[in-house]
């Protein structure tokens, strides 16, 4: 599954970064949907294949490849640009991060699925699938 913190090669990771002192900021969904947005635009710019997010109130976990740039550059970028476009007084990011390389497909399922089910576990959600700061998240069309 997970291989040793801080890969240092290219490649699949699962990233954890926590906000600072652990405050809750990611509760107000304008800053999780901010976050999520910042994420990404800069995915779509091509600097990291984008596996799998999840924004829980106090941090958040990325499953990423990145692709121009190194993993510390790529996980700087999305803390520094979400810090930016919120327009942040106050520090947003412990300055740390914890990253554990993905050997395979079949690992990424695995992590991605127990990523999927963290908002279930600590009763923010009753399924994945509700919970809007995930990539889990399945809009329910309108009905009317």
């Amino acid at each position: 599954m997970a291989k040793a913190a801080r890969p240092t090669r290219s490649g699949m990771a699962f990233v954890t970064t926590a906000t600072h002192e652990r405050r809750p900021i990611f509760q107000i969904a304008r800053a999780a949907d901010l976050f999520i947005e910042t994420l990404l635009y800069y995915r779509t710019h091509g600097y990291y294949k984008l596996h799998g997010y999840l924004v829980l109130p106090d941090h958040v976990h990325l499953l990423l490849t990145p692709q121009s740039i190194p993993l510390q550059h790529a996980v700087r970028l999305i803390k520094d640009g979400f810090a930016f476009r919120l327009n942040a007084k106050l520090p947003i990011w412990e300055p740390d991060y914890k990253a554990y390389s993905i050997a395979s497909l079949s690992d990424l399922n695995i992590v991605r699925e127990y990523l999927y089910q963290l908002p279930v576990r600590a009763q923010l959600s009753s399924s994945p699938e509700l919970y809007p700061y995930s990539s889990a998240y399945r809009q329910t069309p309108a009905t009317g």
